[in-house]
């Protein structure tokens, strides 16, 4: 059976706010293979964090299901780790205790084994004694990111991870990422508003509508990786994209580079 192959099968979901069910998602069906990078884009509200609270585990009323390598997905497991906008490491840890907080500490020699193959993963060798305070918010989600996959998750969940650094930090950490994916090949989605990012980092992009939020359109980005945010099929993409959100009948692919 595949390694963290997921099938998102009708999720809707509402809430309860002053006596009146809010519709949230609805209707929402796809699939993520194994090793994929998807990444979901669409206006504040319209569900894309609680779509991804829903796969990791962290909200389980809703209806549909997921399920990850054919098992429905009920509760939040080490199977899939999930990475915020804050890095939310704890202040009064080092980095290599925030890091190795979620092993088995049986095995001292293992675990001494996997904090310096990560540590070196995220360029933080060196750091492991520093405390978060000490770090720069690039480097505390660096952090971030090796605890999320020191525990080998078959499924990386991010949500909005660069949204709170400055604009060179954030292509910094894309392309961290985008190296740790390709050496990994943990299944990874993302949540952004950024379209640049989406186009940047995936293998497909699913496009959601306003509340309630539904699938818009999947696109499959076949551009070869690293990709060049100036070319042409970087430019098609990215008005592809943008249709749904702004007209672009009258722009031109070259004006839009």
């Amino acid at each position: 059976m595949n390694k963290g192959t997921l099938f998102i099968n009708n999720i809707s979901k509402s809430f309860n706010i002053d006596n009146k069910d809010i519709e949230i998602l609805k209707d929402i069906n796809f699939k993520i293979d194994e090793g994929e990078f998807v990444v979901i884009v669409g206006h504040s509200g319209c569900g894309k964090s609680t779509l991804l609270k829903i796969i990791a585990g962290l909200i389980t009323e809703y209806n549909g299901n997921v399920t990850l390598d054919g098992e429905v997905i009920c509760k939040p497991d080490k199977d899939r780790a999930m990475i915020f906008q804050e890095h939310r490491l704890f202040p009064w840890l080092t980095i290599r205790d925030n890091i190795s907080l979620g092993l088995d500490k049986s095995n001292k020699e293992e675990n001494d084994k996997l904090i310096k193959e990560h540590l070196k993963l995220v360029k933080l060798e060196g750091f492991e004694n520093a405390y978060p305070n000490q770090l720069s918010g690039g480097m505390s989600q660096r952090a971030a990111i090796a605890r999320a996959l020191i525990n080998n998750p078959k499924v990386l969940l991010l949500d909005e991870p660069f949204g709170a650094l400055d604009a060179l930090t954030k292509i910094q950490l894309q392309n961290e990422v985008l190296k740790i994916w390709q050496k990994e090949k943990t299944t990874m989605i993302m949540v952004t508003h950024d379209i640049e990012e989406a186009i940047y980092l995936a293998d497909k992009i699913i496009v959601m509508s306003s509340r309630p939020g539904k699938i818009k359109e999947i696109i499959n980005v076949d551009i070869g990786k690293p990709r060049d945010r100036s070319s042409y099929d970087f430019a098609t993409i990215k008005k592809r994209v943008y249709k749904h959100f702004f007209d672009t009948e009258d722009i031109s692919v070259e004006y839009t580079i």
